[in-house]
């Protein structure tokens, strides 16, 4: 059975593993996940975020999750553009998450970039997810 939001199930496993107190998750990488991923690294909600091979050929990617005294350093991760309801936003109209504490998903035309780089490059996109 194909997987119909790849997104949706990379946040899913995501929150899951951070609510069982898990040290990392391992999800099959794609492009889209590993770019959201490296996001995540570089505005500090993650530890790190490598592809490796599995024995069937097939690559993984193996999120290392972030943990401040016990407690998931993510509070929310939000899908915000699903594949039956495209959120496409102007940069003029980028949502901003708890006022600038948390940051936005966006998909560009340049890559994929936090709320903040969108707005500073000024261009729009694809709101896909929300994380506080």
């Amino acid at each position: 059975m194909s997987m119909q939001d790849p997104v949706a199930d990379m946040l899913t496993r995501i929150r899951n593993a951070q609510a069982r107190n898990k040290p990392s998750v391992q999800m099959p990488a794609s492009k889209l996940r590993k770019s959201i991923a490296d996001l995540l690294v570089a505005e500090g909600y993650l530890t790190s975020a490598e592809v490796s091979e599995a024995e069937n050929d097939k690559k993984v990617l193996d999120i290392e999750l972030k943990y401040y005294q016990g407690k998931g350093v993510i509070e929310q991760l939000k899908r915000y553009s699903r594949p039956g309801l495209r959120q496409y936003r102007g940069k003029d109209e980028l949502p901003s998450v708890q006022k600038g504490l948390g940051v936005a998903i966006i998909s560009t035309s340049r890559g994929i970039m936090s709320d903040r780089a969108a707005r500073e490059a000024g261009i729009g996109g694809e709101v896909i997810a929300l994380v506080a």
